[in-house]
């Protein structure tokens, strides 16, 4: 049966899919598999370049840098027809992140690199990826979408309180008629609000968990204990725009997401009250 937005299981992407198409690109299952693959291309990358890990392990010494492009465009051009190939994979392995792995591998074969392709995914556990590849798409979302959006409701705020900041209105305590005040500036308390929470959200760290199976590099320091594992780690997670969290367990403590879901709990709140006062002066003729 071909998508309708009648047959949604949620709003989201049903009623409402016109507002949030935007955001297929970084919360859809193909953009989960998307960032998975580029997790996983970096870490294989990084493994090759002498400067991140100190040397080079030497079953990639001879690995051609020339060829790093041609591994970047597994997942820079990553399409559909990749996705269900990584969905026919998981058919049988019944594991979404080692369908992606086989995929790269398979790729790997394409491009006749097969005698490097074990160090895919060598050492690491799925949530190495997935709490790698979930915080970077959140933070690429929220850097180029959710914070321009409220950009431009907070310029559009300060604008307007700005141009009516003499204009006389009489507020309301309780519903009943209150002091006077300024349309202006009843505006700009909503601007302040925002901005505050705009401070603290520019604040929130996108912290990553990475370092094999329960967090203490152990497959990484029995194959290969000449090298400083948290250091690595640490400047991968970084150069992805990430934090890595040092002490954890299999998975991301999940603290730093929980901040920013909060955060944007209170901005939601915020523009909520504005469009219930907005809405109060429009319902009182204030606009007339």
């Amino acid at each position: 049966m071909e998508f309708d937005s009648l047959n949604a299981i949620s709003p989201v992407d049903g009623r409402y899919h016109v507002k949030c198409k935007e955001l297929s690109r970084f919360f859809s299952e193909f953009a989960l598999m998307k960032y998975r693959v580029r997790v996983e291309v970096e870490y294989f990358i990084a493994l090759c370049v002498p400067i991140a890990i100190g040397m080079p392990l030497p079953q990639l010494k001879n690995f051609d840098h020339k060829r790093f492009d041609s591994l970047r465009k597994i997942y820079l051009d990553f399409n559909d027809h990749d996705a269900k190939h990584i969905k026919t994979i998981e058919d049988t392995t019944n594991h979404d992140v080692k369908a992606v792995e086989y995929f790269i591998k398979n790729k790997f074969d394409q491009l006749h690199l097969s005698e490097y392709k074990e160090f895919i995914h060598f050492g690491l556990t799925s949530q190495d990826i997935n709490n790698t590849a979930i915080p970077l798409s959140l933070k690429e979302c929220v850097t180029d979408i959710y914070k321009p959006e409220l950009k431009k409701i907070a310029d559009k705020l300060l604008q307007q309180s700005l141009q009516w900041k003499e204009v006389v209105m009489m507020a309301r305590t309780h519903g009943q008629p209150a002091s006077p005040t300024k349309l202006g500036k009843e505006l700009y308390v909503f601007f302040e609000r925002l901005q505050v929470q705009l401070e603290q959200l520019n604040s929130i760290i996108y912290s990553a968990k990475f370092g094999g199976a329960t967090g203490n590099f152990n497959a990484h320091n029995v194959a290969y204990p000449q090298i400083e594992w948290i250091d690595f780690a640490n400047k991968f997670v970084a150069d992805l725009g990430l934090q890595r969290s040092q002490t954890t367990t299999q998975v991301e403590h999940y603290d730093n997401l929980a901040a920013l879901f909060d955060n944007m709990k209170r901005i939601n709140t915020i523009l909520i009250d504005l469009c219930r006062d907005v809405w109060a002066y429009v319902s009182m003729n204030y606009f007339v």
